[in-house]
């Protein structure tokens, strides 16, 4: 099979990527770590030599905006990567399953769980990739140094990882993050830190043709927030079915439901978000988790929907903050959503923001209220 950097220089031929110099940096250095990782194995060079893995790989943080080709390159080392021994998983989905594994493992484990957990996680896996690396809640700060040290230091784990930040911005101005520093450090010795953060959002350039508020509600405005979806995940729409959801938490022991929740985008109705008590840390959460929401069947709310109509200024102050993208679909514009009751001058801010949030201006603006 055709190594990585070979496989990235084909798509170029074929026309199927640009040329990109932050890109192909990045995917010289994938390569090299593909090629140690091969040499390593039980049957590669250095394993004919001495029979098992003497040196950990170090391992690499790719760290830019939205739609600079990061997932592309994971998903192209992963694919390319000529060992059994690798996994790929998205990160919130991962550490899901470390707070499972660490619950199972208190039941016969005196003690820490973490170097039991990470010894499992470990078994059989010497490359671990990771997609969307983001902390947003104090739970995952507090185990992360101490499991992933135990990962790659103890257990020689190589792990490969991407995100929207630089390693000095995760879990910034979280709670107690004095916690989470030692993971930091632990990522700026340990891993090599690589930035794709060139000018152009290719993933933008996706959607470029698409508008991102449909009105009326109905299926054909449904079919263009589906698109966008599609276009912005790279899921193939056929296998619509198996879009993966998520429990997001929003601060602390309570989750929300995404419906559907891939690389950066989540999907979500009206009534989940503003028909139900939610308030602003909730909000808060899925501006800070997602780089794009969609959100479907916003109607035109009358004076008795006063409390939907405020939970939605709420939102939107979060995501415009945040400078996330929106998609909706929706029973009017902006300006008739709710033009009286209680609120409604107020909402006209809103409107301008939801007017303004449609531009290509703030389109092309960077995810994060600190970008």
């Amino acid at each position: 099979m055709p190594g990585l950097l070979a496989r990235y220089e084909q798509l170029i031929a074929d026309g199927q990527l640009q040329p990109d110099t932050d890109q192909r940096r990045a995917a010289v250095r994938l390569d090299a770590l593909q090629k140690e990782l091969e040499a390593d194995a039980p049957g590669g060079l250095l394993g004919q030599l001495f029979g098992r893995k003497k040196v950990r790989p170090q391992g690499i943080y790719m760290w830019g905006g939205v739609g600079r080709g990061k997932s592309m390159l994971m998903d192209l080392f992963h694919e390319t990567l000529g060992i059994p021994e690798k996994r790929r998983a998205h990160f919130h989905a991962f550490m899901q399953e470390v707070h499972g594994r660490i619950r199972d493992a208190r039941k016969d484990v005196v003690g820490d769980p973490i170097p039991v957990v990470a010894e499992r996680f470990a078994d059989g896996v010497r490359c671990l990739a990771f997609d969307e690396m983001v902390v947003s809640n104090s739970a995952d700060a507090m185990i992360m140094s101490r499991l992933f040290t135990q990962l790659i230091c103890k257990q020689g784990v190589t792990v490969i990882t991407t995100s929207n930040r630089p390693p000095s911005d995760l879990y910034k101005d979280g709670l107690n993050r004095e916690h989470f520093l030692p993971f930091i450090d632990l990522i700026e010795s340990e891993l090599d830190v690589l930035a794709l953060n060139g000018p152009t959002d290719y993933r933008l350039d996706r959607i470029g043709d698409l508008a991102t508020w449909h009105t009326p509600l109905g299926d054909e405005a449904t079919a263009k927030v589906r698109e966008a979806f599609f276009r912005l995940t790279d899921f193939a729409p056929e296998d619509a079915e198996h879009v993966p959801s998520e429990e997001l938490p929003v601060g602390g022991n309570r989750t929300l439901h995404v419906p559907k929740s891939l690389k950066g985008v989540g999907v979500f109705s009206f009534k989940r978000l503003c028909g139900e008590a939610r308030g602003a840390p909730d909000y808060l959460a899925i501006a800070q988790h997602f780089h794009t929401v969609i959100i479907v069947g916003i109607p035109q709310m009358a004076p008795d929907k006063r409390n939907e109509a405020a939970r939605f200024v709420t939102l939107i102050d979060a995501l415009y903050e945040n400078r996330v993208k929106l998609f909706a679909t929706a029973a009017a514009q902006p300006d008739e959503l709710y033009v009286a009751g209680d609120g409604s001058f107020e909402f006209e801010r809103t409107a301008s923001r939801l007017n303004e949030m449609q531009s290509s201006e703030y389109m092309a603006l960077g995810h994060g209220s600190d970008q």
